[in-house]
């Protein structure tokens, strides 16, 4: 958008570093320094929080859920206020990647990590309990709000005797990816993940939206809202693109065989 940093334009950087519970005091930072826009290419809490301490800072934010059913705009097409950005509804597809888990694995019990802390992960997490049910599958819910939870979930999860593991979508874990494949490897669990950086990282098999291109959109609005253009007439950003990968070398790992008709679904194959 011919901006560059230091040059025609200054940003401001903060960072929660996974706890929810700062981000109201850093979007009210930013309200402070009168920010001409705020981009917020996190999650629903980030967005909430930035629209609390503003009603008049240009908002431009990429979340999981559905923007209108959360509250940020009034509607897609014409958002009205001073927010817009991006959806890519990571939060609406956990009973697909469930059903994924099931083809690869055939589990008895599922565990899914979850964050009570993440406003987007409740619609994920009542998404997979209502296909969990409708598909007579056994889950249980694993808490985590930090990096020791993870590794507490975990502990339960082997205890419990779970054969699979999910991940609902969510900042910290995301963050905590390594972890968390690691973790998964470690205790021989097959498990599904968000977004491709989780099967790059070793993770056994991903599904979501592309999100490179919601990032690049978060980038291109602000550059055109800081050219003149009004939030209320930038249309909410829809995904146009969906990834399913399958890491087959993890698959190899744990001793699974991946059904030709699911390889043959892939976007991607890393072997």
């Amino acid at each position: 958008m011919g901006y560059v940093e230091g040059t025609n334009v200054a940003i401001e950087y903060r960072w929660a570093a996974g706890r929810y519970d700062r981000l109201p005091e850093l979007a009210t930072d930013l309200v402070q320094r009168q920010v001409a826009v705020i981009a917020v290419p996190g999650n629903l809490a980030s967005a909430l929080a930035a629209k609390a301490a503003t009603a008049t800072i240009p908002i431009v934010f990429a979340i999981g859920g559905d923007s209108v059913k959360a509250g940020l705009v009034a509607s897609v097409n014409r958002p009205g206020g001073n927010l817009t950005g991006v959806n890519f509804y990571h939060s609406e597809l956990g009973a697909k990647r469930l059903e994924l888990l099931r083809e690869i694995s055939r589990p008895t019990l599922v565990g899914v990590l979850f964050n009570p802390s993440n406003p987007e992960a409740e619609d994920e997490l009542k998404d997979v309990e209502a296909a969990a049910r409708a598909l007579r599958q056994q889950i249980i819910v694993l808490k985590a709000s930090s990096s020791s939870d993870i590794d507490l979930a975990f502990a339960t999860l082997v205890e419990q005797r779970a054969d699979a593991l999910m991940t609902t979508a969510d900042t910290l874990f995301n963050n905590r990816r390594v972890q968390i494949v690691s973790l998964a490897a470690r205790h021989a669990i097959p498990a599904i993940y968000v977004t491709r950086d989780w099967a790059a990282a070793g993770g056994l098999i991903s599904y979501g939206a592309y999100t490179g291109d919601a990032w690049r959109t978060v980038g291109i609005y602000a550059g055109r809202i800081l050219k003149g253009e009004r939030t209320a007439e930038l249309p909410v950003v829809q995904p146009t693109k969906f990834e399913f990968v399958i890491n087959l070398q993890t698959a190899k790992l744990l001793g699974l065989t991946v059904p030709p008709t699911l390889l043959a679904r892939a976007d991607e194959v890393i072997e």
